[in-house]
This record gives structure tokens, C-alpha cells and sequence, in this order.
């Protein structure tokens, strides 16, 4: 099989999530002790977090780039970029390399389109659900997306920040997501992204009315579909 290239650590509480799936997708496919090949480089967050809050993301995109490229050169085949948040910089990482990036809100996209939804929700970061890189790639998929309101998306970026990346789950904040879900429904929403990795730690399918797509897990199966394409797997 192919090996995956993960660049994590942002945080280290969904990149460890990563790493987890893609040994259990591998051992469903594949039977025994097989287990996944990869190459995991993880950044400092602290670094990369106060670059995001100080809007420094060229200066951040130089540092991913960097680690790509020694992910590039421990033998990885394909990249996984284990954030949504960061793939504001993607294009500058892929330029630095020369293995495909596998972009996360793609992978995402496909899986909405493949469940008939076409009006999504998109929770995340306050950089996710406010700027452009992101909502653009889900549009350019034929996707109308929402996001909440302005309060609601102040506390969503809160909870992440201060409470999911460094483990902290807290059932009244599960309760707040689950009201912010509510009212993106009842504005349209097909479907909700969870479009932070840490939002997985906290909300599942059973938090919410409609269909809910777990960003992580689904980058992590478009990356051990392709590693198991590889010739002989």
C-alpha cells in the first residue's frame, strides 16, 4: 500500500483521532495485523494558533510547507492536512511539494453530493465559517452552504479553542451545538459539517436531526482509498 503523510498536531487531540481511523480502516480492509503505513509529522499548535489570531497565514503556510516537506521526505506518498481550519494555506503546502495534498473539504463534498444533500450547514472555527477558502470549495461542489449567526459562531470558535482542543468535553457545550444545529435547520439545512476535527470529539449522529458529516473520518477514507489502490494491496 501507499504511504499517507499526515501533518498534524493542530491539534494533537484530532491528529491522534487520525492516526486511530486509518489503522482501523486498514485492518477492516485488509484483515490480520495489517496496519496503515504513515508518516505523521505534528507541528507546536501554540505556534500555528497564535499565527491564526494574529493573521499571519503566510508566515503559517511557511512553517506547514516546511513540515510537508520532511513529511515528503520520510517517504510519504499522498498528504493529509489533519485540520480544516489550516487548509486556508493549502495551495501553499501543495506548492511545496510534489505528492498530492488530498484537501479536505473535497472529501467532505463528495460524501454530502453522494447523500443527496445540496443545502449544508458548516460548523467550525470562526476563520472556517467566516472566510472564503472554505465555503468556496463546498460551493464549487454545487453546494449552498450555511452558517450561524453571528453569536452562535463566536461561541462554536469558543468552544474549540477552549475546551475541544485540549480535551475538555463537556456536555452543556454538547447542548449548544445542538441548539446552533437546531436553528441551521430550521433555516434549510440539510446536513451538518463538522468542519473542525476537535467537533468530532464532541457531536455525533445522534446529536442531531439530519445527517451529520464527520470531516475527519471522511478525509481519512478518500486517503486509505487511494493508499490501497496502489498496485499489489
Amino acid at each position: 500500500m501507499l504511504t499517507i503523510g499526515m501533518l498534524g498536531g493542530m491539534s494533537w487531540e484530532s491528529s491522534a483521532y487520525y492516526y486511530r481511523v486509518a489503522n482501523e480502516l486498514v485492518r477492516t480492509r485488509l484483515g490480520g495485523l495489517h496496519s496503515a503505513r504513515v508518516v505523521l509529522h505534528s507541528v507546536d499548535f501554540a505556534d500555528i494558533e497564535k499565527l491564526q489570531h494574529t493573521g499571519q497565514w503566510d508566515e503559517a503556510g511557511r512553517l506547514l510547507a516546511e513540515a510537508a516537506v520532511q513529511v515528503r521526505a520520510g517517504g510519504a506518498d499522498l498528504l493529509l492536512l489533519c485540520t480544516n481550519t489550516m487548509h486556508k494555506v493549502a495551495d501553499q503546502i501543495q506548492a511545496a511539494i510534489d505528492i498530492p495534498l488530498l484537501h479536505l473539504a473535497d472529501a467532505t463534498a463528495e460524501a454530502v453530493t453522494r447523500a443527496g444533500v445540496t443545502t449544508i450547514g458548516l460548523l467550525g472555527t470562526a476563520f472556517t465559517m467566516e472566510q472564503d477558502f472554505y465555503r468556496d470549495r463546498l460551493t464549487s461542489h454545487g453546494l449552498e452552504v450555511l452558517v450561524p449567526d453571528a453569536d452562535d459562531r463566536a461561541e462554536v470558535h469558543r468552544i474549540i479553542y477552549d475546551e475541544l482542543c485540549l480535551g475538555d468535553i463537556r456536555e452543556d457545550s454538547r447542548r449548544t451545538y445542538r441548539s446552533v444545529i437546531d436553528r441551521l435547520v430550521q433555516r434549510g439545512a440539510q446536513g451538518v459539517i463538522l468542519g473542525c476535527t476537535e467537533i468530532e470529539l464532541l457531536i455525533a449522529q445522534a446529536d442531531s436531526p439530519v445527517p451529520v458529516f464527520a470531516t475527519s473520518r471522511l478525509h481519512v477514507e478518500a486517503a486509505v482509498e487511494h493508499a490501497l489502490q496502489a498496485p499489489g494491496s
